[in-house]
């Protein structure tokens, strides 16, 4: 849990009324939970064709729709018919009144059309991304605002789950594209689920929610970390491999204890990272290449391995731990900078590779997420890390391993190629 006083304090009447900001409490899912604490709120642009299909989905939910007033869980707009200026009127004029009924950690989502080649069309499309962007940093008390675009014949149920869902706590200001893909089952039942750097932090949360979804995990972490590691194998029911992954035999060794206990792999997590952190004028050159081989270069010889000996699934789910520093770089991280956008070209070139595979590849890319590490930080640049993103406060590990979870579903194949800031829409890399 996060440890994060001005929060806590922010909640008492008193200490608001003397000029302190609310700070909202974030609800986040737990098991047995419905996707919605309230009704929903459903309209489409024009003939828009996709009101119908979330509305089936939100029923099937136990999910109400709303009435004509009062407060609602959930505003979502069918906007993939949006195709010139006079329709982002109808937007607006949809959107206004809506927003001012979006309850405490609400959900704004809008699903647009990919652009295509009409210029009225296509600056239509982008203008979502402005609108979208933009109201999630106007809606209030932990709510959020996000962007799906939407492909002709995309399978959009598992992400439009997850986006309305507490597990998307964290998750704010996004824009994710889905193209044609089946949906499947909102669980991890029956997959196998291999997690680097599991045992601890980010990677042991990992573990723990994709062993809680349904899934056998295969925790991964250097022997070094042996005895925690064990604790994770065996709070989730999976087993524990002690592997470096930057060891030359390293995806030979995965490789053989993958075929041999389980004989495929369904979702491979690649969380394992580290940092070495210096000014680029006093970089040396070990720093520089521990950090590029761990971050990286591991990715690439575990895909490869898994690639080309099709230990992967029919269904075969990549989730790559990337970072806001590889989108926005960090003074002193030069290196880890390097390593975490190199994970994003690797997954956009990837993508389109093994998409006929039925195979996807993804990265998450963590803000300021509350672990040991940041629990260490200097007072004010904690709570600056903490404070610049639109809902005040830090992410939980949980939050980035909901994302991974999701991502790592059969149902999810649609999403391939991208990369999902976890950040609470942060202002770096904005």
């Amino acid at each position: 849990m996060s440890n994060d006083t001005l929060r806590d304090l922010s909640q008492n009447p008193l200490v608001h009324r003397l000029g302190v900001p609310r700070i909202p409490v974030l609800r986040r899912h737990a098991p047995g939970a419905p996707l919605l604490d309230g009704p929903a709120l459903v309209g489409a642009v024009g003939d828009g064709t996709l009101a119908g299909p979330v509305r089936a989905l939100l029923a099937e939910a136990g999910v109400a729709e709303a009435g004509a007033d009062g407060k609602v869980a959930a505003v979502v707009l069918d906007a993939t018919a949006a195709r010139t200026i006079d329709d982002l009127a109808t937007v607006q004029e949809f959107l206004t009144p809506a927003v001012r009924r979006l309850g405490p950690s609400g959900r704004l989502l809008v699903l647009g059309p990919e652009p295509g080649a009409d210029v009225e069309a296509a600056a239509v499309a982008q203008a979502l991304d402005g609108i979208v962007r933009s109201a999630a940093k106007e809606v209030r008390a932990g709510a959020t605002a996000n962007l799906l675009v939407v492909a002709p014949d995309a399978g959009i149920g598992s992400s439009v789950r997850f986006l309305l869902s507490a597990r998307s706590a964290y998750v704010d200001g996004q824009v994710v594209h889905v193209g044609p893909g089946a949906d499947g089952p909102d669980d991890l039942a029956g997959r196998v689920a291999v997690v680097t750097g599991a045992a601890r932090g980010i990677g042991a949360a990992i573990a723990d929610t994709l062993a809680r979804d349904g899934a056998t995990v295969v925790a991964v972490d250097v022997p070094g970390a042996g005895e925690a590691l064990a604790g994770v194998a065996n709070r989730t029911g999976g087993t524990a491999l002690q592997l470096d992954i930057t060891a030359p035999d390293a995806a030979d060794r995965l490789h053989a204890h993958l075929r041999e206990r389980h004989g495929r792999v369904d979702v491979m997590v690649h969380n394992a990272g580290i940092t070495r952190d210096k000014l680029l004028a006093n970089m040396t050159a070990d720093r520089w290449n521990a950090v590029l081989a761990v971050n990286l270069r591991a990715q690439l010889a575990i895909n490869g391995a898994l690639l080309d000996e099709d230990l992967l699934s029919d269904t075969g789910r990549i989730v790559c731990v990337a970072s806001t520093s590889g989108i926005a770089g960090n003074r002193g991280q030069t290196n880890y900078a390097a390593s975490k956008a190199g994970v994003i070209g690797m997954v956009r070139a990837l993508a389109p590779q093994v998409r006929g595979r039925g195979i996807s590849v993804n990265a998450v890319a963590p803000g300021f997420i509350e672990t040991e590490m940041t629990a260490r930080m200097p007072l004010g640049t904690r709570e600056g890390g903490r404070r610049i993103n639109s809902l005040r406060q830090g992410g939980l590990p949980v939050d980035v391993a909901e994302t991974v979870g999701w991502l790592g579903r059969a149902g999810s194949g649609g999403v391939t190629g991208q990369v999902v800031r976890v950040c609470g829409q942060s202002m770096i890399g904005a």
